[in-house]
């Protein structure tokens, strides 16, 4: 491979991709990071299955409540200052840079790619909250934002701006910095898929040894437990779904059963291959969305359309206020929201930009940035304010269940209940459980791809059946959960992900600089 800077390049070092590698059961993995990820995760479930699920996750709760409040500073400022490096990087000179190279071509059509990142990064997260998320900012189900008195108007601007605040610019910053790090370094200088690489101009050689695999076994358990968190969570939000449409009864054996359903689907894909699978299932869920999103958009254009606008002004007025972490007198919903969230995409940022690097040669930086930035928020915008200003129009006018309890009393239903007020709510909801379904299918899909090339020393090509083995076991992860102690057990799980944010945001901000490190290379070599 020939390279317009060999600093910080493959060629200049002596490390072979792979060479950690060993060869057992017909697969191909790295010794230490496979064995070592492998091995805490069988013995993180034993633990959760000692103790009684309800006291394990009263225990973690209580860390991840310390780490949230005390350490609240951290992730505030890694999400503004992640920010402010993805404008900065995306209107300098090293905009200009191509992933892969001048003559570098893309392996996606444009439309095909941005489905795909969005299918990974949240999409099925904007299915769970968008009716939930404003709501209980307007209703004060766990305080307001920057304490603005529930049930009046200027709750109804904060609510929706605070919701797109939450999956807009910053949420979308820290994904796109993460993915372009990897992307950058695998495509111009030929290093490994994996969370080492990106550290090469900081740490030199020693990126390849026990500093480099702790990097990666932390990688890839934060990933490895969020993909379980989500098909736990998606599990139940499905069941819910479908026992309240069907009548079924909302068992633990229906939930199994659903992520049995996904775990089946996400094989399959996986099977087919990145343009039969993952690609194409984006692309077909991205269709179902929108049609889902113009639909209810006809059905309510008045409200929709007033919301978007209150929306986008609510967001616009207080991105600074919310941004900042001191002087605040909403601390409760500071740490309970804002903090989580950001924890949450600092946690899930490992798995987003190992799956989008993957997808991203040919695209020039500049291209890169803006798209990740501006495509997904205007999504998101949109989402959050349709759905939410909908379901906050339904509690003023006291309309449906959502009107009648004045808020939601059941997070996992609060769509289901918004689509009930319509005469073709049953219809409605049928729609949402497939796109519950098949976004988390994608998201298994993609999450097994990036595990497997995270505990292969970062190589491309791997068998088959090791792509098939991390979707079986996060999906047996979520099932035990589940199993031995429902959603307590889960939100354990979720919360020990949060808690591992905590050491990922420092690491996040190197991985900045050493980026910016490795792209001054080129325009060096330019000039």
């Amino acid at each position: 491979m020939k390279f317009k800077s060999k600093k910080y390049s493959i060629d200049s070092t002596d490390y072979q991709v792979g060479q950690d590698n060993i060869l057992k059961w017909g697969m191909d993995v790295h010794n230490t990071v496979f064995t070592v990820s492998v091995g805490l995760s069988i013995l993180f479930i034993v633990a959760l299955l000692v103790f009684p699920p309800a006291d394990a996750k009263a225990a973690i709760d209580s860390v991840k409540a310390a780490a949230l409040s005390h350490f609240d500073f951290v992730f505030m400022w890694t999400a503004n200052i992640m920010l402010i490096f993805a404008l900065a990087i995306a209107f300098s000179p090293l905009g200009k840079i191509r992933l892969g190279g001048d003559s570098a071509t893309t392996d996606y059509s444009t439309i095909s790619w941005i489905s795909m990142l969005f299918a990974a990064g949240m999409g099925i997260g904007l299915i769970f909250w968008g009716v939930a998320e404003p709501t209980a900012f307007y209703t004060n189900w766990f305080g307001t934002p920057l304490g603005v008195e529930p049930f009046t108007p200027e709750a109804r601007e904060l609510a929706l701006g605070a919701a797109v605040f939450h999956w807009g610019f910053h949420a979308w910053a820290i994904y796109g910095m993460t993915a372009l790090s990897l992307a950058y370094f695998v495509y111009n200088k030929g290093l490994p898929l994996s969370m080492r690489s990106v550290f090469y101009p900081i740490l030199g050689d020693k990126v390849w040894g026990k500093i480099g695999d702790v990097i990666d076994i932390m990688a890839v358990l934060v990933i490895l437990f969020g993909l379980a968190t989500s098909l736990g969570l998606g599990g139940s939000q499905a069941a819910s779904g479908i026992s309240h449409v069907f009548g079924f009864e909302n068992s633990i054996y229906l939930q199994l059963t659903i992520i049995l359903l996904i775990m089946g689907l996400a094989i399959l894909s996986v099977v087919r291959g990145m343009d039969g699978g993952v690609k194409l299932l984006s692309n077909i869920n991205m269709i179902i969305a929108f049609i889902f999103l113009g639909f209810i958009s006809i059905l309510n254009f008045t409200t929709v359309l007033d919301s978007l606008v209150t929306g986008v002004v609510g967001y616009v007025k207080n991105i600074i206020p919310l941004s900042q972490n001191s002087g605040r007198e909403d601390t409760s919903w500071l740490h309970g929201w804002t903090v989580f969230y950001w924890a949450w995409w600092i946690a899930y940022a490992p798995f987003f930009g190992m799956f989008v690097a993957r997808i991203s040669r040919g695209r020039t930086v500049r291209e890169f940035l803006a798209c990740v930035l501006i495509i997904p928020t205007l999504v998101t915008t949109a989402w959050m304010s349709f759905f939410g200003g909908i379901a906050i129009q339904q509690i003023i006018d006291k309309v449906g269940q959502l009107g009648t309890e004045q808020g939601i009393t059941d997070v996992s239903l609060s769509l289901f209940y918004m689509l009930d007020a319509y005469p073709m709510g049953d219809l409605l909801s049928i729609i949402a459980v497939v796109l519950i379904i098949v976004f988390f299918v994608t998201t298994l899909d993609s999450g097994s791809i990036v595990v497997d090339s995270m505990t292969a020393g970062g190589k491309l090509e791997l068998p088959m059946k090791q792509k098939i083995v991390w979707a079986v076991i996060s999906a047996v992860i979520a099932m035990v959960m589940l199993w031995i102690g429902g959603t307590d057990s889960i939100q354990a799980l979720q919360s020990v992900t949060i808690i591992a944010a905590l050491p990922f945001a420092i690491i996040l901000i190197l991985a900045c600089i050493s980026l910016v490190l490795g792209m001054l290379t080129e325009v060096k070599r330019r000039s």
